[in-house]
């Protein structure tokens, strides 16, 4: 498991969102896609097994296989982008502009979504076989998750708001912890587990990833979820979006690129002058 020290994975953290920034279209979305489909199985999944065992704590532990599956394959999600490529636009490398870093954002956005609405089609139908009996007991879970995390925030107005915004915020603090902490070794298995501790945190809390509630909620709705799509966009989408961009860019990536890349002169002991304090004594 070796370990790579902060200042190699902050230029790692910039070297990725450049590549990223530049990668084709086609090659993009079909990576988006996977990514977004990759994490509503992961989802489902979970869901699955915290229903079946009564137990959400099991659910969340073995919830971050998609995303460790999904990172080691090379698939991107929105949550990772939004940190790691407005650090090549704050690096100034050379051709990577806002138009350049938007681009990227929506591309990965259309390709996530496409991927989690995909899984949550297939996943509908086999909770209700083929829409031909009432959902079972996960599909119905996960209708009651759509009502709770849409008309329920909007119950409490502008209180409800802000508790979805640092959620979705708190969120991507984690995540993109995650996609950091995968990078701070050269090995699969120092890699997942640097990986599994923060998405489990993420998952267990209840915090709001936009690319699960790209499945949980059109599923939902899939599923006779007592919301409309309206509800989802304003009151849990829209905002999770927004919430994710400030979690990661200013938590994670902002604060890694501050102290570990662009790290400021150490003190020098009162009464000391720099220059004295750089000579070894004899």
């Amino acid at each position: 498991m070796a370990y790579i020290n902060p200042s190699e994975f902050a230029a790692k953290m910039i070297d990725a969102g450049e590549s990223k920034v530049f990668m084709s279209t086609k090659d993009t979305l079909i990576r988006a896609y996977m990514a977004g489909a990759i994490l509503a199985l992961a989802a489902a999944f979970a869901v699955t097994v915290a229903v079946n065992t009564g137990q959400f704590l099991i659910g969340a532990l073995l919830f971050p296989v998609g995303f460790c599956t999904l990172y080691l394959l090379g698939f991107d999600l929105l949550t990772g982008v939004f940190t790691l490529c407005p650090l090549a636009l704050l690096d100034k490398r050379p051709g990577v502009t806002v138009n350049g870093v938007l681009r990227n954002w929506g591309l990965v956005f259309v390709g996530n979504f496409a991927g989690a609405f995909t899984v949550a089609v297939f996943m509908a139908i086999i909770f209700t076989t083929g829409f031909s009996e009432a959902p079972n007991a996960v599909g119905q879970k996960i209708g009651v998750i759509g009502e709770s995390r849409t008309v329920g925030y909007a119950e409490h107005g502008f209180a409800g708001m802000l508790t979805l915004f640092v959620r979705a915020v708190m969120c991507n603090w984690m995540v993109s912890t995650g996609v950091v902490a995968a990078m701070l070794s050269t090995s699969v298995s120092g890699k997942v587990i640097a990986m599994w501790m923060p998405i489990l945190i993420f998952f267990y809390l209840g915090f709001e990833h936009s690319i699960v509630n790209m499945f949980l909620f059109p599923s939902g709705l899939l599923l006779g979820g007592d919301f409309t799509v309206m509800d989802y966009l304003i009151w849990n989408e829209i905002p999770t979006v927004i919430g994710n961009l400030v979690g990661g860019l200013t938590f994670v990536g902002a604060t890694i690129y501050a102290t570990h890349y662009k790290t400021s002169p150490k003190r020098t002991p009162a009464g000391t002058s720099t220059k004295s304090a750089s000579v070894p004594a004899e």
